[in-house]
């Protein structure tokens, strides 16, 4: 990945992706509050981009781990790299579940309502429940080994992909000289990817104009009624994580969230049209290499990141569980809520960055907590598309901070480099260059 280019004419304002995302957004509202059935039919629009983008993220991740293993000259660095990741993730994961709790427990969202539990529809949330029910330990780790190395690319399941990425890389790094062949295969793969994702890329706008069109079409900016004090939390307390705890992380490693989150522009409003932190997966991994990032640390910090950090995911379960158990007048103790951030805490990995993952979370999450019934899910159905779009987006903003947190503490990360990208607006010449 080429380093951004210190002096490079400015692209005018109506062909940056940025604005064009932003601008097929508010149309997205526009047309679903004043032609509802029209946003709706528009659905297919929005769900065929994601569809773009998750077919181009096995290959995405896979040939970024295998390279970047594959040069590490000691395997032990990635140990090292995977070691300090995980210990990030353990810790931020923690706090944004002790944020949602203390949130909760302060604002009371879901106080006064007095919901009797017998006159819930638990009809309702039976697919969510059933989902929910094949999420165990046991099953999740046996989900990780694919069938076969191939099955692993064409299922696309993110974390059977960085598997076998991994075996791949270690496999090509043991093998050494006669494996090189194999190894400028892939990367000349890796740049036929990248230039692919940049096509994709051009229809963002398209994506997000139909997937906005649809939720306000079919949910309506008034569907919040008596839930908006729930998802007025939610983001404000979402937004008090990123700009004060990762803000803090971002100045302690010499560099401002707002610029970071300003050079990520695009890619943030990609994740807020489709409600999908996937859809801005390639991007994400672009933006990192081109901020100075090294290779390996962005191989294995964005897409371990994918599935083991997601704050966003966090402060929502439990956010949402104190809710239920508010508007249904069900008390819990200290050790009730602790024991939830402790099954939160197991849950929530795994989860993937798709519309809907957290909310089968939280319901896997309320299955093994007795004292809050699962169908209160049906309290929060209506507007969890809403929350949606913040779980992603604080996700996304998590994951973009840890991969610079552990380069820096890998000594991986050009810091001039950062600097540089940092200064630019945030446009779409990372994967343009790609």
């Amino acid at each position: 990945m080429p380093p951004l280019a210190s002096a490079q004419p400015r692209t005018a304002w109506w062909r940056q992706l940025y604005w064009q995302v932003l601008t097929a957004i508010l149309l997205g509202v526009l047309v679903g509050h004043f032609a509802p059935q029209a946003g709706i039919a528009l659905k297919p629009l929005g769900d065929g981009f994601v569809k773009l983008v998750k077919m181009i993220i096995a290959p995405v991740i896979f040939l970024t781990i295998v390279t970047g293993i594959a040069h590490l000259r000691e395997l032990g660095a990635l140990g090292r790299i995977a070691g300090k990741a995980f210990l990030y993730f353990l810790f931020f994961s923690t706090v944004a579940l002790l944020v949602g709790l203390a949130v909760a427990n302060i604002v009371q969202p879901g106080a006064g309502l007095h919901i009797d539990p017998a006159t819930l529809d638990a009809r309702k949330i039976a697919d969510y429940a059933a989902k929910a029910h094949d999420r165990t330990i046991a099953g999740f780790l046996l989900g990780i080994i694919p069938d076969t190395l191939v099955s692993a690319l064409a299922g696309g399941d993110v974390l059977q992909v960085l598997l076998v990425a991994i075996l791949a890389g270690i496999a090509i790094a043991l093998v050494g000289d006669r494996a090189q062949p194999l190894l400028d295969l892939f990367e000349s793969a890796s740049a036929v990817v990248f230039r692919i994702t940049a096509i994709l890329m051009r229809a963002a706008p398209v994506g997000a104009f139909g997937a906005m069109a649809f939720t306000i079409g079919q949910y309506g900016i008034a569907a919040l009624g008596s839930l908006i004090a729930l998802v007025a939390t939610f983001y404000l307390t979402a937004l008090l994580f990123v700009l004060v705890i990762l803000g803090l992380v971002c100045r302690a490693c010499g560099f401002s969230i707002l610029r970071l989150l300003r050079y990520l522009a695009p890619e943030l409003l990609l994740v807020l049209g489709t409600s999908s932190s996937e859809a801005a997966l390639p991007g994400l991994i672009a933006k990192m290499e081109a901020a100075g990032c090294a290779k390996p640390v962005v191989g294995v910090v964005v897409p371990t990141g994918y599935s083991f950090n997601l704050d966003g995911t966090n402060i929502y379960m439990t956010l949402a569980a104190l809710f239920i158990a508010q508007a249904l007048g069900i008390p819990l103790s200290w050790g009730d809520q602790f024991l939830l951030l402790g099954v939160a805490m197991l849950s929530s990995k795994g989860a993937a960055g798709v519309t809907g993952a957290g909310f089968v979370t939280l319901a896997a999450t309320l299955s093994i907590i007795p004292s809050i019934p699962v169908a209160g899910l049906a309290l929060i159905l209506g507007v969890d598309r809403f929350m949606s779009e913040c779980r992603s987006l604080t996700n996304f903003v998590g994951n973009a901070v840890a991969t610079i947190v552990v380069a820096r503490w890998e000594g991986a990360l050009d810091r001039v480099q950062l600097a540089r990208a940092l200064d630019r607006r945030g446009e779409d010449a990372a994967i343009e260059e790609a």
